[in-house]
């Protein structure tokens, strides 16, 4: 393999990276000062540029923010346009053709913002999740909506991550402090209704799905591109798990659960994001907090093992890791050593 293309951004330990829809070059990276505890963020902007000794990266422009920055998402909309998720509970909307200015801000998380994720089917709405007990789903975009237009209780601990299946438009999915991966419909009734209530201060939980997936927290989840209903989620007890949520067994508890169709065990220490691949069904992006970036096959063949590749370049917790969406083979890691790595295994 060659060794990786490399970005360091002194200063802002990095938090989350998403490619872009747009163009298969350019990605943007949600930073933060001080490992996110204290200080302000910044969104870098980058390019993947070719070269005759391989591709390296360029910085092409970053906006400040007053607060750290814990994930970012492109518009599948608008090819200049992503949203971040801010640790003082605001989400900002950018241009990058404009200055370091937001274009719009969401103010309706009382705390972290943890997660934001664009849908990919209705291109006009965006999820977010936070630890304000809540999981909200912002907004259709257009200047004259100034909140969102659904909000879910969704657990009854802090959301790490909601993310939007990509092959149902009404679909999300989250996870949880709490141990639990749940699958809401958004077409369910979201509000309670009749005299003496109203739609901000009495949600109803939707979800259509509650899975026990771990004694521990659960830091992160994705869908299967290719196999709907799949999910896989990482957790702090190391464990990455497959989840087959078409296989619906219930007993006496009123949770109902779903069958793990793999558990991959391997990680020394916290699974803090995954993605599946976006080319094979069968191929999973794993990053730790024990500084190393992974990747597996769900189905290995015979004696071959699931782990197929261990990316350790980083010397701090790797918080964020991603396929690109148009070269098969190529993910990006970033870490809270401030690097940006693109790699080719």
């Amino acid at each position: 393999m060659n060794p990786p293309a490399v970005l360091q951004t002194p200063g802002f330990a990095h938090y989350s990276l998403a490619w872009s829809p747009f163009y298969n070059t350019r990605l943007a990276l949600a930073s933060s000062a001080n490992f996110g505890l204290v200080g302000n963020g910044r969104l870098h902007i980058v390019s993947l540029v070719p070269g005759p000794a391989g591709p390296t990266l360029k910085l092409d422009k970053h906006f400040e923010s007053q607060d750290g920055l814990y994930d970012v998402a492109w518009s599948e909309a608008h090819e200049n346009h992503l949203v971040t998720a801010s640790g003082d509970g605001s989400i900002r909307m950018w241009d990058i053709m404009l200055d370091n200015l937001a274009i719009a801000a969401w103010q309706e998380h009382t705390k972290e913002v943890f997660s934001v994720d664009w849908s990919n089917i209705q291109k006009d709405i965006f999820v977010s999740s936070s630890n304000s007990l809540s999981l909200t789903s912002p907004t259709k975009w257009k200047p004259d909506r100034p909140r969102s237009i659904v909000t879910l209780q969704a657990h009854h601990a802090c959301v790490y991550q909601a993310l939007f299946s990509p092959h149902q438009p009404d679909l999300v999915a989250t996870c949880s402090t709490d141990g639990t991966l749940k699958i809401f419909d958004l077409r369910s009734p979201a509000y309670a209704s009749g005299p003496g209530t109203n739609t901000f201060t009495n949600p109803l939980s939707a979800a259509v799905l509650t899975v026990p997936a771990s004694p521990s927290e659960i830091l992160t989840l994705d869908w299967n591109k290719y196999r709907p209903f799949i999910l896989a989620t990482g957790s702090v007890d190391r464990m990455v798990k497959v989840w087959d949520c078409r296989m619906v067994k219930t007993s006496g508890d009123p949770q109902i659960g779903a069958a793990c169709e793999t558990s991959l065990p391997g990680h020394e220490y916290a699974v803090r994001k995954l993605q599946w691949s976006p080319h094979t069904p069968d191929i999973l992006a794993t990053a730790s907090y024990d500084m190393t970036c992974r990747i597996w096959s769900t189905t290995p063949m015979g004696p071959q093992p699931a782990l197929r590749y261990i990316h350790d370049a980083h010397t701090e917790f790797v918080v964020g890791c991603a396929w690109s969406l148009y070269d098969e083979g190529l993910l990006a890691s970033c870490s809270w050593d401030s690097r940006l790595n693109i790699f080719r295994p």
